[in-house]
């Protein structure tokens, strides 16, 4: 349950800002700009979650195999590269 919380947490963060921004936009005779107001807070969260949400990527494998060594009780060395 908590690795599903840690890899969709923005989800849930963002559906709950959405919500309290829909119920404070929204709670009164809204008018179109409040309408328009909610829209682009919600779209701004849609295009960040595109942005940001975890891709599956090549060496997915290779980490899963590194935390198997790394349980195994033999000693690893980690070298940690950034490509800038």
């Amino acid at each position: 349950m908590s690795a599903l919380f840690a890899l969709y947490s923005f989800v849930f963060i963002a559906a709950g800002f959405a919500l309290v921004a829909g119920v404070i936009l929204l709670s009164n005779k809204p008018k179109w700009n409040d309408y328009l107001a909610f829209g682009v807070i919600v779209l701004g969260l849609v295009i960040a979650w595109t942005i940001l949400h975890p891709r599956q990527t090549l060496l997915m494998d290779d980490a899963k195999e590194v935390q198997a060594m790394i349980g195994a009780g033999k000693p690893v060395l980690l070298e940690f590269q950034s490509p800038y």
